[in-house]
């Protein structure tokens, strides 16, 4: 929330989707935002693919989306609770598609421009300090998303 309020002026007031804890997206809101958007943020529990239907990703057409950023691979108990259960009901090729270079890949596919994604878990604090140190690059300063990765890695 604090980001958001930043940035309101300035970037944020043409932002859609959803934030906290107001509902769970649907697939078809998934779908919406993914194609209407020219940058997509996610910041959230798990992998991004345990939320969106594998199936329906790869049949979409993304063109217009020039950067997704998955801040994603958090886990807490209950949230690993949730990803064990349903990946019960997945073929053990369908959850390796969820790993991140392959979400990274199919996201290409799709159309996605750029892909900033993570590589290993970590925990909502240190992803909040992530999305800090992009925003703050990619929008105030004006750098790369080149640029931007590589001062995130240090």
């Amino acid at each position: 929330k604090e980001i958001l309020e930043k940035y309101h002026d300035l970037f944020t007031v043409q932002w859609e989707g959803v934030i906290g804890n107001i509902h769970v997206p649907s697939q078809a809101e998934w779908e919406q935002l993914l194609t209407s958007s020219s940058a997509f943020l996610f910041y959230g529990m798990e992998r991004f693919l345990s939320h969106v239907l594998l199936n329906r990703l790869v049949a979409m057409n993304i063109p217009k989306c020039h950067l997704v950023i998955l801040l994603d691979l958090v886990r807490s108990q209950q949230s690993y609770q949730r990803i064990t259960n349903s990946d019960i009901h997945k073929s053990c090729l369908h959850t390796a598609l969820e790993r991140p270079t392959e979400t990274a890949m199919l996201l290409s596919l799709t159309g996605v421009g750029c892909v900033v994604a993570m590589q290993w878990y970590t925990s909502l604090q240190e992803n909040a300090e992530r999305l800090k140190i992009l925003l703050e690059n990619l929008l105030s300063v004006g750098r790369t998303t080149g640029q931007t990765i590589h001062i995130l890695q240090k």
